[in-house]
């Protein structure tokens, strides 16, 4: 899998942007919320990104933050929400403001995106509860720390947002986040 790309931007045309990377220019769809935070073209540039592998396609889609990648992975795995609605969610809103909707459970602020109705508000605003893990903790105000790192790489390996936070409870408060990672993963392994 491609999970990050550095190089030259070369192209913005919404909602994809060209990225060329030692002469190869990898055309990367992206939510508006990163297309505004990009510098102009002809400049360097890293975007973390998802690759949706398909019969037909192998599309890139890329994000201004590991979190903002997160998040997609949580939305694109709700059932009836594609990529591009994903997409459309993040740029509607940031990921504190969807995690702080989740939380208030608050339907209102889904529907103003374009292509989300009141059932697919709702079944996201269920289906995204507790899942969004660390971000539901960066809303509330909580500062970034290398628990939040070792969790966010936890549910991108697919273990539950139950099951990360019950590996997360067995390590040390001190541990760095390699060494936490490598016991949370050996505690999970455990039967």
């Amino acid at each position: 899998m491609i999970g990050r790309l550095s190089g030259t931007l070369i192209e913005k045309a919404p909602p994809m942007v060209c990225i060329d990377v030692g002469g190869v220019g990898y055309e990367i769809d992206v939510p508006m919320s990163t297309l505004y935070d990009l510098p102009e073209t002809g400049a360097r540039v890293t975007l973390f990104t998802h690759l949706a592998v398909r019969e037909d396609a192998h599309t890139l889609y890329g994000f201004s933050t590991a979190r903002q990648r997160a998040v997609f992975r949580a939305l694109i795995k709700v059932s009836g929400i594609g990529a591009r609605m994903a997409l459309a969610v993040l740029s509607g809103m940031t990921v504190d403001e969807l995690a702080s909707t989740v939380t208030q459970q608050e339907t209102g602020k889904l529907t103003r995106i374009p292509g989300i109705g009141k059932k697919t508000a709702e079944r996201l605003l269920l289906e995204l509860r507790g899942k969004l893990g660390a971000d539901i903790s960066h809303a509330a105000g909580a500062a970034p720390s290398g628990q939040d790192d070792i969790l966010n790489a936890l549910l991108a390996l697919g273990y539950s947002s139950s099951e990360s936070q019950a590996a997360l409870k067995k390590l040390p408060d001190d541990v760095n986040v390699s060494e936490g990672i490598r016991q949370a993963l050996k505690s999970l392994a455990r039967p």
